[in-house]
């Protein structure tokens, strides 16, 4: 059965029981890890929305590459690279950030991203916001939440400049990201709050939202996230997750632990599904309460 089929209706008998509070179980449930963890999805959304735009026929070529040989397409790059010269240059920098995020080189990745982007036309703001979104991205994948907040800044300013309010909210989740890394979570739940406006159909950010809610104590608002996100995104193994530590800090642990079992059951590879096997044995059997129960937050 897919994890849509088996999530939803869990989050909806959810709803009712858990917006009240409860005690929580005493689990060694995580913190809000996602968003100060790398995040290829977000490289990829915005690599997408390039390719999408009817760029160069090599720009997709070169991408196509760079998921597929990233060592082979850093050579690639660096020829076109050398070909090229003012604006143009902007490309092949895309095109070496993204091969070298795809191997791991957080530093250099986020040294080609700003090239591309301080070598983009001044009035290519849409252009210049992704390239410093990437940038971002591979900051914080190096650990560097400090540079990655300005350099979202900067990103964040040139997608307003776009009018494009989709792509502004992407960048206010990954400045959310950073701001949990730098211990600002009020901060970041404002941020979130901005991309939910922004950017209303990113699962990621409901997500996120989610998790954070749930670290600040925050289970109503929770509840009402995961739910959405749920809506937007079914089958995301994630997502089942997040439901089931809610439920658990709720004290909801029968809801806890199907939302957990869905999680198995449908994507039993994923990282996720080992976490929800851990949690499922800190719970124990079925019918017997957590250790602890009645406890307080992780």
């Amino acid at each position: 059965m897919s994890l849509s089929l088996l999530l939803a209706p869990l989050l909806l008998a959810q709803s009712g029981e858990m917006i009240g509070g409860g005690a929580g179980s005493a689990l060694n449930l995580p913190t809000i890890d996602r968003p100060s963890h790398p995040n290829p999805r977000r490289a990829s959304k915005l690599i997408d929305a390039d390719v999408a735009e009817a760029v160069p026929a090599r720009l997709g070529q070169c991408l196509a590459s760079a998921g597929a040989e990233p060592d082979a397409t850093v050579d690639t790059a660096n020829a076109w690279l050398r070909e090229s010269s003012g604006s143009a240059a902007a490309l092949p920098q895309l095109c070496l950030g993204t091969a070298l995020s795809n191997m791991g080189s957080w530093p250099a990745a986020e040294a080609a991203f700003i090239a591309g982007r301080d070598a983009a036309a001044p009035g290519n703001r849409p252009l210049r916001a992704r390239l410093g979104a990437m940038a971002g991205n591979a900051a914080l994948a190096d650990g560097e939440a400090p540079r990655a907040l300005a350099t979202l800044d900067v990103a964040a300013t040139d997608a307003r400049a776009a009018h494009d309010a989709p792509l502004l909210g992407e960048i206010e989740i990954d400045r959310a990201r950073a701001l949990v890394a730098l211990h600002r979570e009020a901060e970041a739940a404002t941020e979130l709050a901005d991309a939910r406006v922004s950017a209303p159909g990113s699962s990621l950010g409901w997500l996120l939202s989610a998790t954070l809610s749930r670290r600040m104590g925050h289970l109503a608002e929770a509840q009402a996230q995961i739910e959405t996100a749920a809506k937007l995104a079914p089958t995301d193994p994630e997502i089942g997750l997040e439901a089931g530590v809610i439920a658990a800090l709720a004290g909801q642990d029968a809801a806890a632990r199907k939302s957990w079992q869905s999680v198995i059951a449908a994507a039993p590879d994923t990282d996720a599904a080992t976490h929800a096997r851990a949690y499922l044995a800190q719970l124990g059997p079925e019918g017997t309460k957590a250790p602890g129960g009645g406890g307080g937050h992780p």
